[in-house]
């Protein structure tokens, strides 16, 4: 069973002209999405928000965000981070989506949820806005996951073509989230070797898989096989969660890799079976990159179609 969380606040973030993280990319992804008839579920307002939210980042940091948008701040942290005056909400609504969404996956077996939503998240570090990510959406589900619905093995797998720093730090002490992630090394923003492999207790759940520019669908299919796929059987986590980043698409304006549709239907069908194989199916897709406005709606579509 698949469904679609979304939230119209969601577009009201706005960037300004030459901003590759525009609204036009998530009206184009539900556009395509409703032509397909998948079931859309408008979100509300999770009773957990905000607790949710400062599970992960600092309370100070949450407060100095909601301040800057108030006061009609260009900037938060950095120039790749505008304001706008429904930056606030629209980060407030992906948050709702993810967490709503990852509820529902977890009532029932064999259920894949997309959260079509923006902002993005995975750079967002605990104190800091970088990469257009304001909110860690995904992170903030899978500590929702383990300290809501008492999980203990939460897998994200992240193949967005930038590695997901704020992820990465936000759970590298934590054996209860595995962080695995394939994405082109050295490249923004940075992070990503790997040497990360995890600290403390969290040593060993880290898993990076840097790759080179020009990386096609064999070498990222193989790596898929050789690292990440053994990773995540190896964990048997619960649910998966995927930062499912469109940017590694061969004409993607942002990336520097050379991934077809067909890579992407590839790597969602060996998703799939791994699903199915481990943890009931159950899978949660947090929309991240994506930047290729003609290409975006349909590799999200059929990369959706084919987890089911």
């Amino acid at each position: 069973m698949q469904r679609v969380f979304t939230d119209g606040r969601c577009l009201e973030h706005r960037a300004p002209v030459g901003y590759p993280e525009q609204p036009e990319r998530l009206i184009r992804i539900l556009a395509r999405l409703r032509e397909r008839s998948y079931e859309l579920v408008d979100s509300c307002s999770h009773p957990r928000r905000r607790k949710s939210i400062e599970a992960v980042h600092d309370s100070e940091y949450v407060a100095r965000f909601e301040r800057a948008v108030q006061r009609g701040e260009d900037l938060l942290d950095s120039a790749d981070t505008p304001l706008s005056a429904g930056t606030w909400e629209a980060a407030n609504a992906a948050v709702d989506v993810v967490l709503l969404a990852s509820d529902w996956v977890m009532s029932g077996e064999n259920r894949q949820a997309l959260a079509a939503i923006r902002p993005p998240g995975h750079h967002a570090e605990r104190h800091l806005a970088m990469g257009f990510c304001y909110f860690n959406n995904i992170a903030i589900a899978a500590q929702h996951l383990v300290a809501g619905h008492s999980l203990d093995r939460v897998a994200i797998y992240d193949f967005d073509v930038h590695h997901g720093n704020g992820t990465q730090h936000l759970f590298e002490e934590s054996p209860e989230v595995l962080f695995a992630s394939s994405h082109q090394f050295p490249f923004y923003p940075g992070s990503g070797s790997r040497s990360e492999r995890g600290k403390n207790r969290g040593a060993g759940y880290t898993l990076n898989v840097p790759l080179p520019a020009g990386t096609g669908d064999a070498e990222f299919l193989a790596s898929v096989d050789a690292e990440i796929l053994p990773a995540l059987r190896d964990f048997q986590p619960q649910v998966i969660l995927l930062s499912a980043g469109f940017d590694a698409w061969r004409d993607d304006p942002v990336g520097g890799f050379n991934i077809s549709a067909e890579g992407y239907l590839d790597l969602a069908r060996r998703l799939k079976v791994l699903a199915h194989e481990l943890c009931g199916g159950r899978v949660v897709a947090v929309l991240e990159g994506g930047y290729d406005l003609q290409a975006l709606p349909k590799l999200v579509d059929a990369f959706f179609e084919a987890l089911s």
